[in-house]
């Protein structure tokens, strides 16, 4: 008859004594940077580097050149409907506002949410954008 098999696996280690166990453990320090211009601790990790700022720079304005464009069309189409050229011109520029303030609050709030979204920073930007809204339906009437 064959013998059993021995299991060569993983085992698990034997329970530590009492006298095995340190007596008082203190958690290990946590890694957090404090800076002079922000009023929290902030990790290392959490900060923009400056190759996210040139990133974030990029995709603005990729997003400006395109509302240009977008400007563009909607004025063309505001004088398709008989509004006058220098109203649909207006609502052209409103529109461009509207979206390049929603676009940056949008980039900023991504880039760094510690630095950037705040009321200082996000308050102008949506008041503008809500302003520009407005101005842009006004303007957009036919007069």
């Amino acid at each position: 008859m064959a013998e059993p098999a021995q299991n060569k696996g993983f085992t698990l280690p034997a329970p530590k004594t009492d006298k095995e166990l340190p007596t008082a453990t203190q958690p290990a320090p946590l890694n957090v940077t404090q800076t002079k211009d922000m009023s929290s601790s902030v990790g290392v990790s959490e900060l923009p580097q400056p190759r996210d700022y040139v990133i974030a720079g990029g995709i603005l304005l990729v997003l400006l050149i395109a509302f240009f464009f977008a400007k563009n069309a909607y004025a063309n189409h505001l004088s398709g409907k008989r509004i006058p050229p220098g109203a649909a011109n207006a609502a052209g520029w409103w529109i461009f506002i509207f979206l390049s303030c929603l676009a940056s609050a949008a980039v900023l709030s991504v880039l760094s949410p510690v630095k950037f979204l705040t009321p200082l920073v996000m308050a102008p930007l949506l008041v503008i954008s809500v302003l520009a809204l407005i101005l842009m339906f006004y303007s957009s009437r036919r007069t």
